[in-house]
């Protein structure tokens, strides 16, 4: 008997499972497990499908209901850094994987965009028209209540904005936090999505984080296999010093300073290094 392969209720702005209804040489009728239907254009399949099959698609609403066969960079209620194609008085068109572009409007927008420049969107449905948008209003959609995430906690970070403070970061699509500076250890950049940890969780549900595990032994660790991998990679010799520039040994390890003297330290206890004035020379235990 063959396996019923189960469908999902039709969800704007999602992927869906569908199955295919009827075919024609315009495209395919796909409908979900209510029997609600929609309509996919023939250039939308590589190769024919029969009538039955399943079909992942992505559906959303413009300006009328649509559905295809490619992935977007969002989905409904998800962030992603999306480029603007070009704009217009009443808002800008961005790039989010599709044939058409994602439109944010004005007021949705937080500071003068740019064409071909990527900001952090988020991409949400009008509760009226069902319209599915973007906007740069972080803080209109992430969560400050019923934080679910507690100190010590891996998360998911994407980073948006640099400040004097450090590097806000969405943390698992859901809430808000910020990395300070002093706890930046490590090369990051603005649009990366990158591993951190729940340093604190403030009373005003915003988020202390750090990109490495908490603990002194934990980030030594950590850190001391960035340094042992970087010795053994150039040939057991590294030329960095406790009196090397930091923005050297930053760009070398992308490490702070005190990160790679601590890591240093650590693994100068443990014999597995010399070092010397020019430098750290890995020991060769017998």
């Amino acid at each position: 008997m063959k396996k019923e392969i189960p469908l999902w209720h039709m969800e704007n702005g999602k992927i869906n499972k569908l199955q295919i209804l009827a075919t024609s040489q315009a495209g395919y009728n796909l409908k979900d497990d209510k029997g609600e239907e929609i309509f996919l254009p023939i250039d939308q399949i590589e190769e024919s499908q029969e009538v039955g099959t399943s079909l992942d698609v992505f559906v959303y609403k413009d300006k009328t209901r649509m559905a295809t066969t490619k992935s977007p960079l969002a989905q409904i209620d998800q962030f992603a850094f999306l480029k603007v194609k070009y704009l217009t008085e009443a808002g800008a068109y961005v790039d989010w994987g599709l044939d058409t572009e994602l439109f944010v409007p004005k007021e949705e927008q937080m500071e003068e965009l740019k064409v071909d420049e990527s900001y952090l969107i988020f991409v949400f449905e009008n509760e009226e028209t069902g319209v599915i948008r973007g906007s740069q209003r972080v803080e209109d959609f992430v969560f400050h209540e019923k934080v679910d995430v507690v100190r010590g906690d891996e998360v998911s970070l994407l980073l948006y904005r640099e400040s004097e403070l450090g590097i806000n970061a969405v943390i698992n699509n859901m809430f808000q936090g910020l990395i300070f500076k002093s706890d930046i250890h490590k090369e990051v950049k603005v649009g990366e999505q990158v591993t951190g940890y729940v340093k604190k969780v403030r009373e005003d549900g915003k988020i202390d984080l750090m990109l490495e595990p908490l603990g002194y032994k934990k980030s030594v660790e950590s850190n001391t296999d960035i340094l042992l991998r970087a010795i053994k990679g150039s040939e057991d010799f590294l030329p960095l010093t406790d009196k090397s520039d930091p923005a050297e040994i930053k760009k070398t390890l992308g490490l702070s300073k005190k990160a790679f003297k601590r890591a240093a330290g650590h693994l100068y206890k443990n014999k597995l290094i010399e070092i010397r004035q020019d430098g750290l020379y890995l020991l060769k235990n017998e």
